[in-house]
C-alpha cells in the first residue's frame, strides 16, 4: 500500500449539507459502524476505533468550535 500525502484542507458547506453528513455520522456511531465520508474529492473511511472531541477557541472577536475525529492508520 502507497503512503498518504500529508493533508490539511478546510471545506465549507451549506448548511443542509453539513446537517446531512452529521445525521450520517450519527448514524453510523449509533449503529458500531464505520463512517465514510468525501471531502474535497478524497473518499475519508472512518474506523470504529476512532476518537471524537469537541474543540472551541476564542481569539479577540472571533470564536470557533471544531468536532473532530482523529484515528491513527495501521
Amino acid at each position: 500500500m502507497s503512503a498518504k500525502r500529508e493533508r490539511d484542507v478546510e471545506k465549507v458547506y451549506s448548511t443542509a449539507d453539513f446537517v446531512a453528513k452529521l445525521r450520517r455520522l450519527a448514524s453510523a456511531l449509533e449503529e458500531g459502524g464505520k463512517f465514510e465520508i468525501q471531502v474535497a474529492g478524497e473518499r475519508i473511511y472512518v474506523p470504529v476505533r476512532a476518537e471524537f472531541n469537541i474543540e472551541h477557541e476564542r481569539q479577540d472577536d472571533e470564536e470557533e468550535i471544531e468536532f473532530q475525529i482523529k484515528w491513527t492508520n495501521g
